[in-house]
Parts: structure tokens; sequence; C-alpha cells
């Protein structure tokens, strides 16, 4: 009898080669800290040695996209980050291209909350270089 799979995380994208045991790390989230709940009202630095883009396909979702990606982030201590914000994640790679063509290979990362212009009341996850 064969089980139907409701939920798949691929890896679409990867700022390095990912061996085995990094791709099975990677794909399981349920250690990875929630951006969003670690960036409340004061900024949050971290440094960033590697990241991946998840493809998650979900027949659970209810309202919305069954496939839909999460953006992964690997600190220099280990420590795995995970959002789905496409506004943080857009400054992210600006940041990261920019400085691992000049060879920077840790990125010093600042990761802040700003108020939305298109919904009142409301923040976006988002990001610049740390101190």
């Amino acid at each position: 009898m064969s089980e139907n799979k409701t939920y798949s995380v691929k890896i679409t994208e990867s700022s390095k080669e990912l061996n085995a045991l990094e791709r099975v790390a990677y794909k399981n989230t349920s250690d990875a800290i929630k951006l969003d709940e670690v960036v409340k009202d004061e900024p949050f630095t971290v440094t960033i040695v590697d990241y991946a883009v998840l493809g998650i396909h979900n027949d659970k979702v209810k309202n919305g996209d069954k496939d839909y990606e999460q953006y992964l982030l690997i600190s220099d201590t280990g420590d795995k980050y995970i959002t789905g914000s496409p506004s943080f994640w857009t400054q992210f790679r600006d940041i990261y291209d920019e400085l691992s063509a000049d060879g920077i290979k840790e990125i010093p990362l600042k990761i802040f909350k700003l108020d939305s212009k298109n919904y009142s009341g409301k923040k976006f996850l988002t990001c610049g270089i740390g101190a």
C-alpha cells in the first residue's frame, strides 16, 4: 500500500553545493528559528554563512497556495533561521550577491521590521548590513 505524500520539501537554490547530510538538515526546518518571532520590536544581528531556498508543497494549506517558498539562513554558529517574506529575501539577496562577488563569505546581517506603506498598522521584515 503506497502512502499519499501531502507535504514535501525540495531545495531549489543554495549558496553552495550541498552534500547529502546538509540537504537532509536544511530540508528539516522543525529546529529553525522563525525570523518573525526573533525580530519583534528590536533589530536582530546575526552573521550568515549559507542560505537555501526551499520549495514547499503542502496539500493541507486551506486558504492559499499549496506551493510556496521558504528562505533558510544558516548562521556562523550553525543556527538555522527561516522566513517566507519575499521583501526580506529580495533585500538579503541584494546584500549577499554584492558581498559574495567581493569574496566576503560571512555576511553581517541586521534584520528588522519596517512599517508597511500598503497596509496600515502592519510591518514587514527586511534587512541591512549589521554592525
